[in-house]
């Protein structure tokens, strides 16, 4: 039983490229300081004592900032290339983060939050377009999925730690923060030094005809229904842990626990899920099925009791929503692709999500606002079930072929 176990974890490892693995190991120092933008809105409300509609505006601004540095982000990569682009976004982001805890006032804050977020996110889209360069058609979505474990594998350290931290000391979170983004960038200069990673880039052909991911309509179609399932999914991160804290009366480093369950639930079962499903089912089927799973996590706050076993339960479902979705959402767009509009392609996904980041917080707070977090709970739920419904549409219009 045990040797058949590992033999399927050594199955849904193997045949991976070592830069795809160093890339990885970039992200996993990276993502271990992630702390602040879990615990700002508690911090902004408790330690800074804004209301709740201004910690959703600091929010909203770290999600414009993203969306402008994902937009300049991909623009870059398709002239400078994903390599220069992840270094110089890692130790900008990490002195940015370093400087912004020493922001008190609403307005600086506000500003500071947004070229944070600008410098920061626009490693996205250069991640992105690297993890497809190294990888190939067989493991691309797995590729994807070890990048995300390494991710949740940081966030589970990040929140865990971020819990205990803020316990102590809110500002210890922008410190750590801000120097594990720098360490990400140093490690990546040391992992591949960059006159290696030229010698493996092909210099774009000028002659070739480049497909604008701005006139694919079945793109356009994809991306704005991945935005409406990132609006419900940011609340996990943005408002569910004000809920909790507000309203359930969790400690912070319960919170803390709640965000590392999410992440070591991922990095135990996404890899081998994706391995034992992978070409049994059409992309957008596993899409459809964890969007819709993730409105029943949060109609299921309305329905089960404020206790703590209700909040892990949650929290699982909405980490297997993630683990379905994602993946494939991933491997999706990167399959309409080619080498020289890698970036634009990347940089649109990157921006819809952005977009939520921006619009998550406002449309969480004002509904919060006027209803209370019970309607929240059940707006997301319906925004959900569209999105369900709209990939299942979109599933129908593209037909059972592979892609």
């Amino acid at each position: 039983m045990l040797s058949s176990i590992a033999q399927l974890y050594k199955e849904a490892y193997s045949g991976l490229s070592r830069n795809s693995w160093y890339l990885s190991v970039v992200m996993l120092i990276n993502r271990s300081g992630t702390m602040v933008v879990p615990f700002m809105s508690i911090y902004c409300i408790q330690q800074l004592h804004f209301s709740i509609v201004q910690a959703g505006v600091i929010m909203a601004l770290f999600g414009l900032g993203a969306l402008v540095g994902a937009f300049a982000g991909g623009k870059l990569v398709d002239k400078i290339g994903f390599y220069d682009m992840q270094v110089g976004a890692l130790l900008s982001g990490g002195l940015f983060f370093m400087a912004i805890g020493f922001l008190q006032s609403f307005t600086i804050l506000a500003i500071g939050t947004f070229v944070l977020s600008l410098c920061n996110e626009s490693f996205r889209p250069a991640n992105s377009a690297a993890i497809a360069h190294y990888s190939s058609d067989a493991n691309k979505t797995r590729s994807y999925s070890l990048n995300r474990l390494a991710i949740n594998l940081g966030w589970a350290v990040g929140g865990g730690l971020g819990g205990f931290l803020a316990s102590v000391n809110y500002h210890l979170l922008f410190w750590v923060d801000g120097c594990t983004n720098i360490l990400a960038g140093v490690l990546l200069l040391l992992l591949m030094p960059r006159a290696a990673v030229a010698k493996t880039i092909k210099k774009p052909d000028t002659a070739v005809i480049k497909t604008s991911a701005y006139k694919d309509k079945i793109y356009l179609t994809f991306i704005i229904l991945a935005t409406l399932f990132a609006i419900c999914f940011y609340q996990f991160m943005i408002m569910q842990p004000v809920f909790f804290k507000i309203e359930w009366h969790f400690t912070e480093r319960f919170i803390g626990v709640l965000m590392a369950l999410n992440g070591l639930l991922i990095v135990v079962l996404e890899m081998v899920m994706i391995h034992k499903i992978e070409g049994r089912r059409h992309k957008l089927i596993y899409i459809i099925g964890g969007v819709a799973l993730g409105g029943i996590a949060y109609v299921l706050l309305n329905l089960l009791p404020p206790v703590e076993a209700t909040a892990i339960f949650v929290v699982i479902l909405v980490t297997f929503s993630e683990m379905f979705a994602l993946p494939f959402m991933n491997s999706f767009w990167i399959s309409r692709t080619t080498p020289h509009n890698r970036g634009e392609y990347a940089a649109l996904y990157s921006m819809s999500w952005s977009a939520a980041q921006i619009i998550a917080p406002f449309f969480g707070s004002s509904v919060i606002a006027y209803g209370g977090f019970t309607l929240l709970w059940w707006m997301l739920g319906g925004i959900s079930l569209i999105a369900a419904i709209g990939y299942y549409y979109l599933y129908k219009v593209i037909g059972q072929t592979a892609i």
